[in-house]
């Protein structure tokens, strides 16, 4: 039984790498595509809200494939933080869903500092879920 799951946790793990890569490759894509418009369409800068909207997704793809190859706690939240910062950025229009947002982030930071330990900010967390799983069976 614990060689089945060994080998589904090595299979999810290779899914994500596999996704991670196929992600990155879309990305310095969509950046390379990025880069050819800026200079070769006409008032590409006229509305910057375009340009930080492509720029942003991008940063936040790429912050979404740290976290696949790299699945600890600290990825994990900064993935967030990146994802709700560039929503406040893009989308202005409401100063309520900003205030949310902005304590969201605050939240998202508190829970970093204050409710996980500085060594398990680094730990992948499906060692975490493995050794907890082994804890118990024990």
């Amino acid at each position: 039984m614990h060689k089945k799951t060994d080998w589904i946790h090595k299979a999810l793990h290779f899914l994500e790498w596999l996704i991670a890569i196929i992600t990155l490759v879309v990305l310095v894509g969509m950046l390379a595509l990025e880069i050819y418009k800026m200079f070769t369409v006409d008032g590409y800068f006229a509305t910057i809200d375009t340009y930080l909207h492509n720029i942003l997704t991008l940063v936040v793809g790429l912050e979404f494939v740290r976290m696949l190859l790299d699945m600890t706690p600290a990825n994990t939240l900064e993935v967030l933080i990146v994802a709700i910062a560039r929503q406040v950025i893009l989308a202005h229009d409401n100063p309520w869903s900003n205030l949310a947002s902005v304590i969201c982030i605050a939240g998202l930071f508190a829970i970093r500092r204050f409710l996980i330990a500085k060594a398990d900010l680094t730990v992948e967390l499906s060692d975490v879920a493995e050794n907890e799983e082994e804890e118990v069976s024990v």
